[in-house]
């Protein structure tokens, strides 16, 4: 378990002072220059050997995508965009650094970008943080009135310039390329690639997106080290994480914990225990809406982190897990999340924008139990058809909730099909 002198983030729950001040009273903006002084491949060395994965949900290697930007200028300018559109389903944890430790971020988003040869970074925020924003926006204020970012940050001799831009609330703007089509003034629909961002991505130019998180840990982990870092969690799993949990515990919350704890000490030390207790444990959702679903004879053993989650058919995504016990009808949950997905499709991709409402429109019949035991499968053939087939992750996202609820809980869903049609309950529904 994390020990408090382990923590990143230091004001997470708000107690403290969220200013400038009070930031650097506990070990923000902290001889940043010095950091910049080690130069750029000192900074992306260090980030490669931390073992950092991006902490969005897709949890690639931070430092090698670092790496990707072009290390000779062909003149034209480079950017770091940071990804603050917290939008996917259960998924809160991007939205407390900002709102109580946004210094973290704002250092965080200056030496990347130096790290990058960027001297322009945006800070693209979901549509419905007013109050973050609001937060975010007085911090980088105070930034820029104490010389930490603008002209010749923090004495360092780098011009680092930070934007913020409020988006309009679309789901699909989490998506890199639709973030910075948005970011443009364009419609918020994603880009084939390649080519990638680090390529040609904003304006056409070299450009890395990075989520919140994995930008707000970097200087702790320069300061303090990357074998600090990567002493956490297991190989390839290193580090401590924002996690979140929600739903049928006792306590919901958010908190940064280490990787690779079991998903019951999670759930026990964090969340209070499940209610009831943990045998009326049914299935989690493992990091945000577009995860597999696990039911509980998954989770005696789970280890919480990428690895375990993609070996066992399910992913980490976000971190922020969804609890249900017994009590959750977990077909009409899925359906839900269809629906979800149904309603924010972009409608670029024909796989994507008919096939999100043909599943839609099966899981409400497989919710009434009004549908045949045979479409079960048709509805499983029609998500493979979807999945990998689409420009962007949102025909996978709308697809892994539902082969994780056929893969685990087909019994159920044909109980109730067969309890319709005999007007008797099977012993699944009755349960």
């Amino acid at each position: 378990m994390l020990k408090d002198e382990d923590r990143i983030f230091t004001n997470l729950y708000g107690m403290h002072d969220r200013t400038l001040q009070g930031a650097k009273k506990r070990g923000h903006w902290d001889g940043t220059a010095g950091i910049l002084g080690k130069g750029r491949d000192w900074i992306i060395d260090e980030m490669k050997a931390s073992g950092l994965r991006g902490r969005g949900g897709a949890g690639f290697p931070t430092g090698l995508k670092w790496s990707f930007m072009p290390k000779e200028s062909d003149g034209r300018p480079a950017y770091l965009v940071i990804n603050a559109d917290e939008s996917e389903p259960a998924t809160c944890k991007d939205r407390e650094i900002m709102r109580h430790d946004p210094h973290t971020l704002i250092e965080g988003a200056l030496i990347a970008s130096f790290a990058m040869g960027a001297h322009t970074s945006y800070i693209y925020i979901r549509g419905e943080y007013i109050r973050e924003r609001e937060a975010l926006q007085a911090a980088i204020d105070e930034a820029y009135d104490a010389g930490m970012i603008g002209k010749n940050a923090c004495g360092s001799g780098w011009d680092f310039d930070l934007y913020l831009h409020h988006g309009a609330g679309a789901y699909i703007c989490g998506e890199e390329t639709s973030l910075l089509e948005s970011l443009e003034g364009k419609k918020g629909m994603p880009r084939m690639k390649p080519p990638f961002p680090a390529g040609a991505g904003l304006y056409g130019c070299p450009t890395t997106v990075n989520n919140v998180e994995s930008i707000a840990v970097v200087p702790t982990i320069l300061r303090r080290g990357a074998s600090w870092f990567s002493g956490f969690g297991r190989k390839n799993n290193s580090g401590t994480k924002l996690m979140g949990l929600t739903g049928h515990v006792n306590t919901p919350s958010v908190f940064e914990e280490e990787m690779s704890l079991s998903v019951r000490e999670i759930i026990e030390k964090h969340g209070g225990g499940i209610r009831g207790g943990w045998d009326n444990l049914k299935a989690i959702i493992p990091g945000g809406a577009s995860c597999p679903i696990l039911p509980k004879d998954k989770l005696e053993d789970a280890i919480f982190d990428f690895d375990w989650m993609r070996e066992n058919k399910s992913s980490f995504g976000t971190g922020c897990m969804i609890v249900m016990d017994q009590n959750t009808d977990v077909v009409k949950a899925v359906w839900r999340l269809s629906k979800f997905f149904k309603h924010e499709s972009c409608g670029q991709c024909t796989p994507c924008r008919e096939g999100t409402g043909w599943m839609m429109r099966v899981m409400d019949r497989l919710v009434r139990g009004e549908a045949e035991v045979e479409e079960i499968d048709m509805l499983l053939d029609v998500t493979k058809q979807v999945e990998g087939h689409t420009i962007c992750a949102l025909g996978d996202a709308a697809a892994w909730p539902i082969q994780g609820l056929i893969r685990h809980f087909r019994e159920e869903i044909e109980d109730r099909i067969k309890a319709k049609k005999t007007g008797r309950m099977g012993a699944m529904a009755a349960e």
